[in-house]
């Protein structure tokens, strides 16, 4: 159903991920959507949030559920910390809301499962928040691997390592709320832009390790890039790494880390290697500019070629080009004028029960093995 007058959209969650992503970006989109209502359980940042990018009757809510019974609210943010992501989004969706939750889709599969299935239920629109799918030599690779320029593509690594990130504000560190550490948080976009690529969403098994090797350790604080975390409060993983084999043969290797003793930090960054061509998107603290790298062999010699983002000039024809904007554009435009988001349910829950075997693949000691299932592609 197309909407003929503006959206307007509740936001569950006014924290970092909000103020620093959420909010400025669909400030961009007075045209079609406006900010009504905000959650939060802390009050004063709803109020901040209401003041700054709200309407001017915009309510505020401390209960996520009060504000859920407002009929007029068209969408919901879910911007929470992970672990609230699946009862939220559920009981959104059976308040007849459309939902755009941030990434993960959840902690771990049985949440998303329940996400999943009241969706199904719903008839309304859902996406995950993966940015990094909008960004310029994202999409430049995307449509490589949509034209079969790599060929079959049976190998592939998903990079997620930080030298010293971690982050020291929020509940990040907080088993409880989070999860899980590195590999939820950032591994996840890592995960998604390489199966993007590979079109490939039917792993058949995984084995993972995980590890909590400096996060405890006061001396390993040193040179974090967000400043000394305190290793007393440090619950979740420091590092963890995922073998990934596929149900058409081909395997991804997953690596995540906040604190590692590596020498490059690659984050949201993918290689491939097909039949016919192999490419790697460079990006991360190591590197100054985000770039694509193809590499083949042509007439008897070894060749690589370079793409970099080309420039653009902010606020026209479309706005921002930052990957944020980019989505927030497509995500209210999918719900307007119904048409389906670029980051799919099926998709996304798919990344979430690889990172969840990863975890229970670590626990246990042994491969987890999967149940087939079919998912939707491209």
């Amino acid at each position: 159903m197309k909407f003929m007058g503006k959206l307007k959209i509740g936001i569950i969650g006014c924290g970092g991920i909000a103020n620093q992503k959420h909010f400025p970006a669909l400030s961009q989109f007075k045209e079609i959507a406006e900010m009504v209502a905000f959650c939060d359980i802390q009050i004063d940042r709803a109020e901040k949030a209401a003041k700054e990018y709200g309407t001017e009757d915009a309510k505020i809510y401390v209960d996520y559920k009060e504000l859920l019974k407002d009929e007029t609210i068209d969408l919901v943010h879910v911007l929470t910390p992970n672990v609230s992501h699946s009862p939220i989004t559920v009981a959104a969706f059976e308040a007849g809301k459309h939902v755009m939750c941030e990434k993960p889709m959840a902690h771990n599969t049985e949440a998303a499962q329940k996400m999943m299935d009241a969706w199904k239920k719903s008839g309304k629109k859902f996406t995950i928040g993966y940015q990094n799918r909008f960004r310029p030599e994202v999409q430049s690779l995307h449509k490589s691997c949509e034209k079969d320029e790599l060929g079959d593509i049976y190998f592939a690594k998903a990079h997620a390592l930080r030298r010293r990130a971690v982050p020291t504000w929020g509940v990040f560190p907080d088993k409880s709320q989070q999860g899980g550490g590195p590999l939820i948080d950032i591994g996840t976009h890592a995960l998604d832009i390489t199966l993007w690529m590979m079109d490939n969403y039917k792993p058949v098994s995984v084995t993972g390790s995980v590890f909590n090797k400096l996060g405890n350790l006061p001396e390993a604080v040193e040179g974090n890039m967000f400043g000394p975390w305190d290793p007393e409060t440090y619950e979740v993983e420091d590092s963890a790494f995922g073998y990934i084999k596929m149900e058409n043969g081909a395997t991804v290797f997953l690596e995540s880390s906040w604190a590692l003793n590596v020498l490059e930090s690659r984050e949201a960054a993918t290689t491939l290697c097909g039949t016919k061509a192999g490419a790697q998107i460079d990006s991360g603290m190591s590197f100054r500019n985000n770039e694509l790298i193809y590499n083949t062999a042509r007439n008897g010699l070894l060749t690589e070629e370079r793409n970099s983002a080309g420039g653009a000039i902010a606020f026209f024809e479309g706005g921002s080009n930052k990957p944020e904007v980019l989505e927030a554009k497509q995500w209210l435009e999918a719900v307007k004028y119904d048409k389906e988001p670029l980051v799919k349910p099926e998709q996304a829950f798919v990344v979430t029960k690889i990172l969840d075997a990863v975890y229970r693949s670590a626990e246990t000691g042994k491969e987890i093995v999967f149940e087939q299932e079919p998912v939707a592609s491209k």
